[in-house]
């Protein structure tokens, strides 16, 4: 068997079932899958590593010092998330069909191979290794079905074709002739318990496509780019853990910002930011019980202690979630380390105050039923910005680097106290209306006075600096300014003249400024697709909707052949980076497009 590496980030397809999700190369290799959650141990972690570090490898037999072939096809069927992917061989072509469907029960990863055309001869390959790689389990048989168990966990693995095992490692060869159907099961369950049930593939397959054609059939958007739309949706509903409504930034850990760098960070956590713009797109295409629950998820997470919001939490509410290094993985073509958890969660960051009270100020002008205690949060929120809001934090980006006054933080909040003060307004809550009032025009002073440099006639990234940050990009899109304010226009103008990438991407920020890193860490990173997408906005509400128009579709453009965008573009290297799929790229697509629609760019 020739070495088994990782694929480009944008090679691989997302399956999933709401509460854990797999990454599946062209090759037909499942290289990532943590189960039972999001945030669990990777049971194949050759995504960042080598095949020793577990991977489940599905196709037509290959010889063994040749790399296995790509598919030539695939596709998801139809506005699903089951994949399809085939490939033509000398021998005939056969079709390979991955899902999870969505469940109550254990979660299981369901593999149907198909012949096509003439008699083709397949392998399947499973290499499970627990712990992220380190720990190899005790595979053995019972009553016919194959089961490995490492302390904890057990996953059990059931095909009709015969296995057989060699060098700790699961294989069936078999052949496949047209019309013929050989399923191929991995199902979770926790080690103390019996078998989990026989798993029932085709019954699984009709229930999963009809799971997701009844969830896009809710999708109230109708326009142009109506396909690039709903897989975005159909992927943000994917990285939702539905038994809580928590939401993660993405699936995956270390992938790196920087290919063979040290920006690699854990993203299977639920980042309030992230969670609240999230909602907001689900909202504005008809999607309410996902806000429901997801408001739900966040008065439980932030119950008992509203004063300390954090900016991320697990996805059931959990507070700790300490950063650890896993030293055994090699990384994402060497990019170490491999880290778990998020030493990010502890600071301060006070732009979310203003992002959550957007996101319950939506929910409730889009007509989602009265909650007492939502409100009640949204003051208390506001009390604390009272105390803390001309205080510096790290802001939107989590620089390591010291606290400073971001301008964005303050504009957030100064959001966070317009929608209160909109609420209260409404008859919908009782506050202090005057005095926060006061508050909201002594916020909106203090910006537009010392985040403002008069020289260049743009907002600048922290009060005094000379910096530019592509989040100032959403001061007209909060309502902040009106876009027509020639500061935001300068702002725009600046931006696109000093954070561009050769194509017209948009960088955060700069990272290397002439003395220091300001976000105290080596190396660089790719072109950040949200703000790409934020700049499209942008031109579009000042009047240059055309331009607005080509910069969407070049954006469009870099996603992968399903659909899907990672958190970067590395316009160097060409290819996608960051963690995949990425929430905080996909949502901002979504906005985009029900902008420019708006914006009647198309005549209509």
């Amino acid at each position: 068997m020739g070495m088994h590496v990782a694929g480009r980030i944008e090679d691989y397809a997302l399956i999933g079932d709401m509460q854990t999700a797999a990454l599946i190369n062209r090759d037909g290799s499942a290289d990532w899958l943590c189960l039972p959650r999001f945030d669990s141990h990777a049971i194949f972690a050759g995504l960042l590593g080598t095949e020793e570090h577990g991977f489940w490898r599905l196709g037509p037999a290959h010889p063994a010092d040749t790399a296995a072939p790509h598919a030539d096809r695939r596709r998801y069927r139809g506005d699903s998330l089951v994949l399809e992917s085939e490939w033509d061989t000398p021998r005939g072509t056969v079709r390979i069909i991955d899902f999870m469907p969505p469940r109550d029960g254990a979660p299981q990863l369901i593999r149907i191979v198909e012949g096509v055309s003439g008699r083709v001869p397949m392998r399947s390959e499973l290499r499970m290794r627990f712990s992220y790689g380190r720990v190899v389990p005790w595979v053995h048989k019972v009553e016919g079905r194959t089961v490995a168990v490492a302390g904890p966990d057990s996953v059990w693995h059931d095909t009709s074709a015969e296995t057989y095992g060699k060098n700790l490692t699961t294989y069936s060869d078999f052949t496949v002739s047209p019309g013929e159907r050989i399923a191929f099961t991995i199902s979770w369950e926790p080690s103390h318990k019996g078998q989990p049930p026989l798993p029932e593939p085709e019954a699984s397959l009709e229930a999963t496509e009809d799971f997701w054609r009844d969830w896009v059939e809710h999708c109230t958007y109708h326009g142009p780019y109506r396909d690039a739309v709903v897989r975005s949706l159909i992927t943000l509903k994917a990285l939702t853990y539905a038994p809580t409504g928590g939401i993660v930034a993405a699936p995956t850990t270390s992938l790196p910002e920087e290919v063979g760098g040290v920006r690699n960070w854990d993203y299977r956590f639920t980042w309030l930011r992230d969670a609240a713009i999230t909602l907001s797109s689900l909202l504005r295409t008809g999607y309410r019980d996902e806000a429901r629950a997801w408001r739900e998820w966040l008065l439980r997470a932030v119950a008992g202690d509203p004063e300390n919001l954090q900016i991320m939490y697990g996805i059931a509410g959990e507070r700790e979630l300490g950063e650890t290094e896993l030293g055994w993985l090699p990384g994402y073509e060497g990019s170490q380390p491999v880290r778990v958890g998020n030493g990010a969660a502890g600071q301060l960051q006070l732009d979310v105050y203003g992002e959550v009270t957007e996101a319950l100020h939506l929910a409730h002008m889009t007509g989602l039923a009265r909650n007492d205690y939502a409100s009640v949060l949204q003051l208390k929120l506001i009390s604390y910005l009272e105390k803390h809001w001309y205080e510096p934090d790290e802001g939107i980006w989590e620089v390591r680097g010291p606290r400073r006054h971001f301008v964005h933080s303050k504009v957030m909040a100064w959001v966070a106290v317009d929608r209160t003060i909109k609420l209260i307004e409404a008859g919908d809550a009782d506050g202090p209306l005057e005095r926060w009032r006061e508050m909201r025009d002594a916020i909106h002073r203090d910006v537009c006075e010392k985040g403002y440099d008069k020289e260049r006639n743009t907002f600048t990234q922290s009060y005094g600096s000379k910096e530019l940050d592509a989040s100032l990009l959403l001061i007209p899109q909060m309502g902040f300014l009106p876009p027509d304010d020639k500061r935001v226009i300068g702002t725009i103008e600046a931006i696109q003249r000093e954070l561009s990438t050769p194509d017209g991407f948009i960088m955060r920020y700069p990272t290397s400024s002439g003395d220091e890193n300001l976000d105290g860490l080596p190396g660089d990173e790719g072109a950040f697709l949200a703000c790409s997408f934020w700049m499209a906005d942008d031109l579009a509400m000042i009047g240059r909707v055309d331009e607005a128009r080509r910069l969407f579709e070049r954006l469009l453009a870099l996603r992968n052949d399903l659909g899907l965008l990672a958190e970067e573009w590395d316009p160097r290297l060409q290819r996608q980076v960051g963690n995949f799929p990425q929430a905080f790229s996909h949502v901002p697509l979504i906005d985009t497009a029900l902008r420019l629609t708006a914006s009647g760019a198309y005549g209509g």
